[in-house]
């Protein structure tokens, strides 16, 4: 799992594109990125699935910011991004959330 930042100059934004491979995802059939940046939406659309099995999505999130954010695989299954920046406890159950600094 990873994530990459990209800082437009024009903007004040920064394009974060998150990835969860295959095995990190453990081959799910769908992957959603649920956080903060949508009110951790859980009907929120999945993440692309790409051709190697591993997901994809990019979102524009504000900068100097803290995001927390988690994977919902099949809908059924949290999974944190073990790449992140800082992870945090979540307010809604006895695990951390992942958090990505922009």
């Amino acid at each position: 799992m990873a994530f990459k930042k990209q800082y437009l100059k024009s903007k004040s934004v920064c394009k974060v594109t998150f990835k969860i491979s295959k095995d990190e995802a453990h081959e799910a059939d769908s992957v959603r990125l649920v956080g903060d940046f949508n009110d951790w939406d859980i009907t929120s659309p999945p993440m692309k699935k790409l051709k190697d099995g591993s997901f994809t999505a990019t979102v524009d999130l504000e900068k100097d910011a803290n995001y927390q954010f988690r994977y919902l695989l099949n809908d059924s299954k949290w999974e944190n991004d073990w790449a992140a920046d800082e992870y945090v406890p979540s307010s809604v159950s006895l695990e951390n959330n992942s958090v990505v600094r922009v």
